[in-house]
């Protein structure tokens, strides 16, 4: 069932109408990108809830919707050795 709410139109913007419209299925994918550097890492946005906004419409008189999200989660998936901090005799030790 939607819910009314008060959203800010962006952000630090003015409260706008919204309905919270329940999501009934999610299929999160990871985003993989390779860096000029290297490095190779993948990150995949948090949804928490999708509004649509009252009486607000784009150019092809679809809804317009915004995305209630928490923050992205990134993992590093390879680094090439030069970008990795020098190994200490600490860690070095730890290593063996």
């Amino acid at each position: 069932m939607e819910r009314k709410i008060k959203i800010p139109a962006q952000p630090g913007g003015q409260l706008v109408d919204g309905f919270e419209v329940p999501i009934l299925e999610s299929v999160e994918r990871w985003t993989e990108l390779t860096l000029e550097d290297g490095a190779v890492i993948r990150i995949k946005p948090m949804v928490l809830g999708v509004v649509r906004l009252d009486n607000q419409w784009d150019q092809e008189n679809n809804p317009l919707y915004a995305i209630r999200g928490g923050q992205n989660v990134m993992t590093i998936v390879s680094v090439p050795d030069r970008l990795k901090k020098p190994a200490t005799p600490a860690t070095q030790r730890k290593a063996n």
